[in-house]
């Protein structure tokens, strides 16, 4: 019997291969316009190279993708890694992005500030050797400079993603995720935004062949696979969707945007499998939609800003001790009671499937109240008693387990600012034109609000942001969200003081504004 969840993704698999068909027949062929005056011919060159580890099961490769522009008498490297950081957390040590610059500088020439390293936040494991892979990757793509038209446009998509924070009736704003329960729905307002734009660079070769697609947008590839395994997750295949629809050897690069409290869709799902594919499929059949309605025309301005940031770190000490009083609390409204789980669940079903005549025939109640007796209704009243006692319980506990959780982040946080001894520290920001496009980028795992600001303000009709880029800093909520009483891991795996968010946003506008001039 093929179940419901089967039918629709064969279904799903049925319409994109007649979608693709129909793309790669006639939605794809290359849209030209006039160059515009004064137009610089621009160079690009992409390489790739094979970052799995293969010590266990592998569902599907990594790869480190490198695109390489030059024109203007600048170059910019774009690196896009099937990894979830290059420091601080995942296999990756904190001194990647340094011996990376250091060893093509060497081997190739590479001004270091070309690099624009940005990370899809896949949880996949990569290969012992991939720092080494990385820079033949970029070497590849500089030996391969060849002339290039370039276009610029957008994309959407909205049925991949969710935002995870929650807001609840008593004010509180709690997170989606597998180390902790959901509240409960009765307590559930609101949820958060989401960023449905694709942003989207094409880079096509002067004969009209596809040579590489950059597309940027925000969500945790955190669906894994069915079958387990080591995997790209849904942007991995996102990109072998597009790769394999543009063909002539064309690469897609990802460029994680402000993602940072993005989920994807039904990541809690418990009646169906965990697998990536379906989402990555949906989003990269998105970007070749776009595509096909993006013309491509010569030259265009190149354009790379490099900056350093001082950002405020935060001081947990007064959020530690609200939310250990709060366990404190929740510990001590925990309440006796004569149940046990096995029993639980017998008394539920029973109340639930009889709420009239739980425990017994009808007759024995009504002779019970015929002759003045009410054992039975004595016995039920204090059952449900026990039950409510037992439900408070569990829900005090799930809230005690969220709580602990996260007081594990913030503990770790603060003991690590307090070494350090300094209330700020410095974060490298990348200021980006090419054409019209126009990026932005930040090394934090940066919220979908905060993104959705910056191109709001923005007056570029192509201004996108990207997060995960040349360094990790942990998550970066706003002002809000960090002020809030609430206990979502972007609150509490954070570095950062409430002062950051108009700090980035204001210099992030004053790198567009330098880059449009």
């Amino acid at each position: 019997m093929i179940s419901h969840n089967s039918k629709r993704a064969v279904a799903f698999t049925s319409n994109r291969a007649r979608l693709l068909l129909a793309l790669l027949a006639v939605g794809l062929v290359t849209l030209t316009t006039a160059a515009p005056v004064n137009a610089q011919v621009l160079k690009a060159g992409v390489g790739r190279m094979d970052i799995t580890s293969r010590t266990g099961l592998v569902n599907d490769p990594l790869y480190a993708r490198a695109l390489v522009i030059q024109g203007n008498g600048t170059t910019a490297v774009i690196v896009s890694l099937d990894l979830v950081a290059i420091a601080e957390i995942g296999y990756i040590k904190n001194d990647f992005l340094e011996k990376l610059r250091a060893k093509l500088k060497k081997e190739i020439g590479l001004d270091p500030g070309a690099l624009i390293v940005n990370c899809s936040h896949c949880h996949g494991v990569p290969c012992a050797d991939v720092l080494d892979r990385t820079a033949e990757a970029v070497k590849q793509a500089a030996a391969k400079l060849v002339p290039v038209r370039i276009g610029v446009g957008a994309g959407h998509e909205d049925r991949v993603q969710e935002n995870r924070r929650l807001k609840l009736k008593d004010g509180r704003e709690l997170d989606v995720r597998r180390a902790y329960s959901l509240p409960p729905d009765a307590e559930v307002v609101s949820a958060g935004p989401i960023d449905p734009e694709i942003g989207i660079l094409r880079l096509d070769r002067t004969d009209g062949r596809p040579l590489a697609v950059v597309y940027n947008f925000a969500m945790h590839p955190i669906m894994g696979a069915s079958a387990g395994g080591n995997t790209a997750d849904i942007t991995g295949f996102s990109s072998k969707v597009i790769e394999d629809a543009l063909g002539n050897g064309a690469m897609a690069l990802f460029m994680q945007g402000c993602g940072g409290d993005i989920n994807p869709a039904f990541y809690k799902d418990i009646d169906s499998p965990r697998d990536a594919e379906p989402q990555g499929n949906r989003l990269g059949l998105s970007v070749i939609r776009a595509l096909a309605k993006i013309p491509s025309r010569d030259g265009g301005v190149l354009r790379r800003i490099n900056q350093t940031l001082t950002l405020p770190r935060a001081d947990h000490a007064e959020r530690i001790a609200s939310l250990e009083a709060e366990k404190a609390r929740l510990v001590g409204s925990l309440r006796s009671t004569y149940l046990n789980f096995d029993t639980f669940l017998k008394l539920n079903s029973k109340y639930r499937l009889s709420p009239k005549f739980p425990s017994t025939n009808s007759l024995s109640y009504l002779n019970e109240k015929a002759i003045g007796r009410e054992d039975y209704k004595r016995m039920d009243a204090m059952n449900l008693a026990m039950m409510r006692r037992y439900t408070q319980n569990v829900m005090a506990m799930e809230d005690i387990t969220r709580i602990e959780t996260n007081l594990r982040l913030l503990r770790k946080h603060q003991a690590n600012g307090l070494k350090l001894g300094k209330r700020t520290f410095d974060v490298e920001v990348v200021g980006l034109r090419v054409g019209d496009f126009v990026m932005v980028t930040f090394p934090g795992e940066v919220v979908c609000q905060v993104g959705l600001n910056i191109k709001k303000a923005s007056k570029h009709k192509h201004t996108f942001v990207a997060a995960y880029t040349n360094g990790y800093i942990y998550y970066c909520p706003t002002a809000d969200q960090i002020k809030s009483a609430g206990a979502a891991q972007e609150d509490s795996e954070c570095i950062v003081a409430p002062a950051w968010q108009k700090l980035w946003e204001t210099r992030a506008a004053e790198l567009i504004a330098r880059l449009l001039k």
